[in-house]
């Protein structure tokens, strides 16, 4: 199962691990500058790996309001922090919000292994009309040699409603075997948001044993164990932020509290 290639584990527990403003943006930080972007990417990391979970997924959560378009600053400086901040003895994949190519290069220049994004799909949003291409990208991939990082579609993306009257399960199925997805997750209306757990079942249910489902936002150490009955992992990132705030630092106690939910549904499966 490509899940247990990936993580080796199952039910796998990825970590947000969201970079403060980056250079460029409305709320950057002149003052901290990129050390001081560094210096918390690599404090929230380290609490996230100490406490256990899997996978760190890096993403950049601060650069409020998002673009469709990445700019080369930002794709430097997100490539450098990560080069020097990723585990060594754990995956971790690259996220930008929300243009899909940025993250394909700086998961080549870096090592990642997978990319979480929006690549199907056309959709009204926070940043005006949405529209995708996963032909490219993933042509984009094919060129570039990054064809062994794996893709991981968000088919229910925050900020935003899809056009037109397909289901949930229809777009998970489609992204499947029409576009090539690795990996369907799906998401709530924003940033720490559940999704109705209805919604996960029949993305699930969609693409059967074809690809692996998981839960995009929203996870809590409340609700994980009721989750994990039907996601077969979980991205998190707000929940385990200090008072829950997804733009706070990690907290070590509730990255605690969640991952001993998550061992105590593994060990349910042994």
């Amino acid at each position: 199962m490509l899940l247990r290639e990936l993580f080796d584990v199952e039910k796998p527990v990825i970590a947000m691990t969201h970079f403060p403003p980056l250079p460029g943006t409305p709320l950057y930080d002149e003052k901290k500058g990129v050390e001081g972007i560094l210096e918390a990417v690599a404090s929230d990391a380290r609490i996230l790996l100490d406490a256990g979970v899997d996978a760190l997924l890096f993403c950049n959560e601060g650069d409020r309001p998002y673009a469709l378009k990445a700019d080369f600053e930002a794709v430097a400086v997100m490539a450098r922090v990560i080069a020097e901040v990723a585990p060594k003895d754990r995956p971790f994949g690259v996220d930008f919000l929300w243009d899909p190519k940025a993250p394909l290069a700086i998961a080549l220049a870096t090592g990642a292994s997978f990319v979480r994004e929006v690549f199907t799909g056309v959709y009204e949003s926070d940043m005006g009309l949405w529209n995708t291409d996963a032909a490219a990208l993933l042509r984009y991939r094919r060129q570039i040699g990054a064809g062994h990082v794996r893709v991981f579609y968000n088919i229910t993306p925050e900020f935003a409603s899809p056009l037109g009257n397909r289901t949930v399960g229809q777009r998970a199925r489609s992204a499947v075997v029409s576009s090539l997805a690795d990996v369907i997750l799906v998401s709530g209306a924003m940033a720490g948001a559940e999704p109705g757990i209805e919604a996960l079942r029949e993305a699930k249910e969609a693409v059967a044993d074809l690809a692996p489902v998981l839960l995009n936002t929203g996870a809590r150490a409340d609700n994980i164990m009721r989750y994990l009955e039907v996601a077969d992992g979980v991205i998190v990132g707000s929940s385990l932020k200090v008072d829950g705030y997804t733009w706070n630092p990690v907290d070590p106690e509730r990255v605690r509290i969640f991952m001993d939910r998550v061992r105590a549904v593994r060990a349910g499966l042994a």
